[in-house]
């Protein structure tokens, strides 16, 4: 498909390459991001639920929450990866990332309540791309 004189890569080397591309246009001082405020969640222990398929049970983590990237990086947790907020407003942030060669990815939270976000994120680990949606409740304090 051509747009603007341009061929447009499609697929997952496209998706990955053009988060390279956004980030690469930040000037260097923005790059690397201090630890992400809450946005109104509250910190502690949180459950995040697989959102099930065909009525399969989801899976569950547990997760000592104390920055949001904790909850935008959840397929690179280890990773040190670079952030671009594309879209933010008070109750939704969606954000994509780039992992150099460990890959990336896109995720939109939606803040329901302080106790309560919904996660949805797609992206690249690994050499294989991933998608999946959760939901996430806050449990109690970290053990």
């Amino acid at each position: 498909m051509k747009d603007g004189g341009y061929r447009m890569k499609t697929g997952r080397h496209a998706f990955g390459a053009a988060v390279a591309m956004l980030i690469a246009l930040l000037p260097a001082g923005t790059r690397a991001l201090p630890p992400l405020p809450l946005r109104g969640l509250e910190p502690g222990e949180w459950e995040l639920r697989a959102r099930p398929e065909a009525g399969e049970k989801g899976d569950i983590r547990r997760i000592c929450l104390t920055d949001l990237r904790q909850l935008i990086q959840l397929r690179h947790a280890r990773a040190s990866c670079k952030s671009l907020t594309v879209d933010e407003g008070a109750k939704r942030l969606v954000v994509s990332y780039d992992c150099a060669g460990a890959g990336g990815g896109r995720t939109d939270l939606r803040i329901e309540t302080p106790r309560l976000v919904q996660i949805q994120s797609q992206g690249i680990a690994n050499g294989a791309p991933f998608s999946f949606s959760l939901e996430g409740r806050r449990v109690g304090a970290c053990h």
